[in-house]
This record gives C-alpha cells, structure tokens and sequence, in this order.
C-alpha cells in the first residue's frame, strides 16, 4: 500500500471521527440495559491468566472488572482514569514513619468469587505471591517493600517479614519500605498487586482462573479459542468508583480470527469489538460507513524496536545507532494508518508524558522533532561497526499491522548491508518469546502502552537493570540493556528524588531519556491512537486513560 493512499486513509478516518469520541459516565447502572451476552475479538490470546504474571494491556483491560488491590485505578473516562482510590481498603492511608510505612484497613463482607471472605492473611499472601511466582514488576515495581530482597533471592521461602505485617484482629495491612516511595500507592493499583485466595499456587497458573473479588469472574479459558467472563455470584458493589457493578451477564473473547474476518464480523453484528488495530486498508470504510461505532482516542504509549545489546550485531553501538538513522519514521506512521492515527518518534517518553523534553538525535536535521532518515550517517555507521552481512531475524506478532513494520524493517537492514528475515509469531506467546534471552532475539517490534503515568514506567521498567532476567519469560527489559554505573544509578537517584521534588526528578528524567537514546537499546517507531470499532449492538461507551475502553460499563442490545 502507497503512502499517498494511507495517508488519505488517514484524513478520511479524522474527518469522520471528529465527533466520536468517547462518552460521560452514567451516574449509575441503567437496569433496563443489564443482561445479554458481549462477544470480544482478537487474532490471539493474551498467553497466562495469571494476573501477577501477566503483563499485556489485553488482560489488564479486564482485569480491571476480575480482580482488586487494596487500592485501585478510578473506573471512569478519560484523564480522570488514572485517579488512585481505595478498592479493598476503606481509605487512602496516610504515610507514617517518614513516609516508610502505610496501614491499610481492610473492608467488611467482601467475597471471592469460590465464596470464601476476603482476609488479612489473603492480602499477605498475595504480596508474597508476587515475588513467588516470580512477577515481571517483582524487582522494578516492589522491591522496595522491606524483605523483598530476600525474597527476590530465593522466591520459593518468599515471607516479606517485616515488610508485610498483618493483624487480623485489627482487620489490617500494613506496608513498610526501605525508603520512601512516591509512586507506591501506582505499583500496588496495577494488576499485579491484585489480591487472589491465600492458598492459591505459587507457580504460574497458566490456563487455570484465580478467583477475585470483582464484579466478574473467568469461568474458562482455552488460548487456542476463547476466554468465558460471567458475573461473580458473590459481588456486591461496594464502590463505583474503584469495582462498578457492569451490564453484561456473559463475556466471551474468541480467538483465532484473522484481523480481516474480525473487521466483517463486526461490521455483519457477529462480533461486538477486537483488540487489534484494524487494517489500514479497511480504514476508510469504517470510519465513513460505520462511522458511528468508532472511537479514537491518543495514547500513552510507542511502538519501538528493541535491539539486543548483548548478541551480534546489536551488541555494538555503531550497528545499534545506524538502525535508528535509517529508519523512516513517517513510513512506519502511514503503516499504522496515517498521521491522524500516529506520530513519529525518536525518544522512549512520549508526548505530553512527565519528563518530556522533545528531542530527535537520530534524523537528518537533530532537533525537537523527527526530519528525515540520514540513510549516508548509517551506513557509515555500518561500516565501522564490521558488523556488515550479519544474519539478522526480526520478530513480530502475527498480525497485518505487525507484520508490515517488521517487513519494512527487514528492507532497511538489507539496504543497509544485513541478511534479514521476517519471523512471525503468535500473538500468544510472541511478548514472552522475545523476553526470553535463551531465544537470541537479536530484532523484534513491540509495544509499550503505560502502567501508571510516571516517566519511571517507561524508562526504569523497559531499560532498567532491575527488568532484564536472563533465561526467564518476565523479563520485560527486553533490550538486556543494563548501564549499572550510568543511566541506571541515574534513574535511582531520580526515583529517590520525585519523593520530595517531583519537578526535579522529572527534569532528570528527560536527562535519562535523552542518556538512554545516546545508547540507543531500541529503534523507537511512533506514538499510536487507539481505535475502538464496536458493533451496533454496543452502548455506553466509556475510555479510560488507564486501561482504556472499560467494558463492562457498555451494554449490549
């Protein structure tokens, strides 16, 4: 597909979706709308279900009806999505001990889904389960809760003794870390920090639901074709800002379509929405023809490129920052569908996130922005490198979108002077694949779409020393990069700061972007919008700046 007829694609989706963005909040559930069966779409499933493992926005996005934390992301639309309030605790506690300890008191009457009451011993156990099945965010997220050390030494004896200190009789948790933290109350709103029973398995429960506390529960789940949602027996609504009642009886999530069958069963209301972006070449009719079930909204988030540093030919600079030189930023955005869709990008903070300073090293004209690629400046680089006529295999998921950026990226490398090839992969299993070093992934595309908005969360999990575990599928600093006395005791030192100057760090944070590029561990690709195309059958709309389109509030007719 040419870029003319992308872009124009583009134009044509804007000019048709201007108005159609996502609705207000209902004060409370409409009852007349309650029941039916919602029918969700995705080429692949999202591998593990088990929430402390599980590290995809395609679980996440529904996890957020299945599971609570003590505290939890606000349910509502917009900006206003990323508010922290109290799920399981009655309250935001107030810090204590120079902002190294935290008491949470617990609710009365809460059920699991199985119908045993949620307990202080299952709230310990849940932390400790973190570093026991041995979570992704387990040392970038909690190691700073007292005894996490040991526990990310040896998981299997994990205690968390003095770190997680219950007492039943009070109905209470309290949390005491090494040092202050100012994104703590974040890290134990996201899904793995979610509470599960005290005497769920310490390992990976794969295909298996953990019973939660939230309005809905997994009742089945097969990878190879669907994911059963149904209401929890025992839910009743506590608070709508943190665990809302929702309308659907039953969610299916079928998988297996291509992302072409997905688009017709949607369009035929044989299908309710999908997960993946749609073609580019099926943009303008939907967002002419079907303009009234679309929604756009701008993300927190980037596609990149993580490069391997640590296996040829990544594993030198040179070759590392030639492929940034060389890639064609505005080509990748008419790829994902147009500039009303994307924006280039040549640093790891995204627009308007904290600690955005703009910047672009690798172009034909440095600046704040993107220019042009410099094709002469990288196969200099190339060149110098001696890594010339290397094999190089790119890795993507299995989908139209993925795909042409990892079919675009293999024409580069071989302009440059490289062998490339083009693997794909299951969506299924393609995120833990590329995490895991005994792969030898030397290229793959991928996404990053924000825990929580803090600069760390992009920097600190993706490049951090404490994110990269050889041998292991949680290994989210996919790159391997790990600058210990450089960009890494940097970001230490900005985490350490935001807790008394939160201006300060983020201003250190835009240093280590730019420190972090200088190394240049990933090709940054452009900053997505996100499109929602729902069937006619779907009402009440609402998108949320955390997890997006919260889908149990919409209804089906």
């Amino acid at each position: 597909m040419s870029p003319t007829k992308l872009t124009v694609t583009g134009l044509a989706l804007a000019g048709a979706l201007s108005a159609y963005l996502c609705t207000p909040a209902a004060a409370d559930l409409d009852p007349a709308h309650k029941g039916g069966t919602m029918r969700l779409l995705a080429v692949g499933a999202g591998g593990t279900i088990d929430p402390h493992i599980n590290y995809t926005l395609q679980y996440w996005q529904l996890y957020q009806s299945i599971y609570d934390g003590l505290v939890t992301f606000k349910h509502a639309a917009g900006a206003e999505g990323f508010t922290i309030v109290p799920d399981l605790a009655e309250e935001l506690p107030p810090p204590s001990d120079d902002g190294k300890s935290y008491t949470f008191k617990l609710r009365k009457g809460i059920k699991f889904s199985n119908g045993n009451e949620l307990t202080v011993k299952d709230v310990v156990a849940s932390l400790q389960r973190i570093f026991k099945v041995k979570g992704p965010t387990a040392g970038g997220f909690y190691s700073v809760i007292v005894g996490a050390d040991k526990c990310l030494a040896t998981p299997e004896t994990c205690t968390l003794e003095g770190g997680v200190v219950g007492d039943e009789a009070a109905g209470t948790v309290t949390i005491n870390l090494t040092q202050p933290d100012s994104e703590i109350f974040q890290k134990l709103a996201v899904p793995h920090a979610v509470i599960v029973p005290a005497d769920s398995p310490t390992s990976d429960v794969g295909t298996q639901p953990l019973p939660g506390t939230g309005a809905y529960t997994i009742a089945a789940y097969d990878p190879n074709k669907q994911m059963k949602m149904v209401r929890n027996p025992h839910f009743k609504q506590w608070s709508w800002d943190a665990q809302p009642d929702g309308y659907p009886d039953e969610i299916d999530y079928d998988f297996g379509l291509t992302d072409e069958a997905e688009i017709n069963a949607i369009e035929n209301g044989e299908g309710d929405w999908t997960l993946d972006p749609p073609p580019p070449d099926r943009l303008v009719e939907i967002g002419t023809k079907f303009k009234d079930q679309v929604h756009v909204n701008t993300l927190t988030a980037w596609w990149y490129a993580p490069l391997n540093v640590n296996i040829p030919p990544f594993n030198n600079l040179k070759a590392r920052q030639a492929l940034n030189y060389a890639v064609d930023r505005d080509a990748m955005v008419n790829l994902f569908g147009g500039p009303v869709l994307a924006a280039p990008v040549c640093q790891v903070l995204p627009p308007g996130f904290p600690g955005n300073e703009p910047f672009c090293t690798y172009t034909k004209n440095p600046g704040e922005a993107w220019s042009a690629p410099d094709l002469d400046k990288a196969k200099q680089l190339v060149d110098e490198s001696g890594t010339k006529g290397q094999d190089v295999t790119v890795i993507v998921q299995d989908n139209a979108v993925d795909k042409s950026v990892g079919t675009y990226l293999q024409s580069v490398l071989n302009d440059l002077g490289y062998k490339a090839s083009v693997k794909a992969i299951s969506s299924n299993i393609q995120f833990t694949y590329i995490q895991n070093t005994n792969n030898n992934v030397q290229i793959s595309v991928s996404q990053w779409y924000q825990d929580y908005p803090a600069a760390s969360d992009f920097l600190n999990i993706l490049f951090g020393c404490d994110s990269f575990h050889p041998g292991s599928d949680s290994s989210v600093n996919i790159s391997g990069f790990c600058d210990k006395d450089g960009v890494d005791a940097q970001m230490k030192q900005a985490l350490k700061l935001a807790v008394t100057d939160q201006a300060g760090a983020n201003k250190l944070w835009a240093q280590i972007d730019k420190a972090t590029m200088e190394q240049a561990p990933a090709v940054p690709l452009f900053t997505p919008k996100h499109v929602d195309f729902l069937s006619k059958r779907v009402g009440n709309f609402k998108f949320n700046a955390q997890y997006y389109w919260v889908v149990t509030q919409s209804w089906v007719k």
